[in-house]
């Protein structure tokens, strides 16, 4: 069940290198990632905000939000999502993580009391509050784009996630593996 004020933020920016091509748009158990994690955010979620880059052209079942941001950097796409949402806190979600559960979201969001929460592998999956926009735009700004470093300025819960819902499919043999 959605929780009631709490806003989604799927990144789907990345530029894919290691991929080869979109990672939003490859399939997993008949649906694309995007797709996947769009419905995930759903069930934990009552807003939803896909962030991104428009000029990319990728063909979503859903509303795109530019981050308005030249740079290809998780960064970019939080701080996009923090200014857009209407929620808080607000999860970031990046749309490689393919078995992350709405209840995992739940927990992100509940141990949100600072600034951030995130998984003992940060630095996302995680949830914001709007507190952290400062810091995260001003890093964006000067082009110190590492989210990990981000958190050592903030006040971060670290929740304990099961590893296997934490992984990450960076090539297409990570996805193969996820497949089997």
């Amino acid at each position: 069940m959605a929780d009631r004020g709490l806003t989604g933020v799927l990144l789907v920016g990345g530029a894919s290198r290691r991929f080869g091509s979109p990672k939003a748009l490859a399939r997993l158990d008949g649906e694309t990632l995007a797709e996947r994690a769009w419905r995930v955010l759903g069930a934990a979620c009552t807003e939803r905000i896909a962030v991104g880059k428009i000029d990319d052209g990728l063909e979503l079942p859903f509303p795109l939000v530019d981050d308005g941001s030249d740079i290809r950097a998780p960064i970019a796409g939080v701080v996009a999502g923090l200014r857009a949402a209407g929620g808080e806190p607000v999860l970031a979600v990046p749309v490689d993580c393919p078995r992350l559960t709405p209840a995992t979201l739940s927990r992100l969001a509940a141990a949100c009391r600072g600034d951030a929460a995130v998984t003992q592998t940060g630095p996302l999956p995680a949830a914001f509050r709007q507190t952290a926009l400062p810091v995260l735009e001003r890093r964006l700004q000067e082009g110190v784009l590492a989210l990990r470093d981000a958190l050592a300025e903030l006040d971060v819960s670290v929740v304990d996630v099961d590893p296997d819902e934490l992984a990450n499919v960076n090539t297409p043999g990570d996805l193969a593996l996820l497949e089997r």
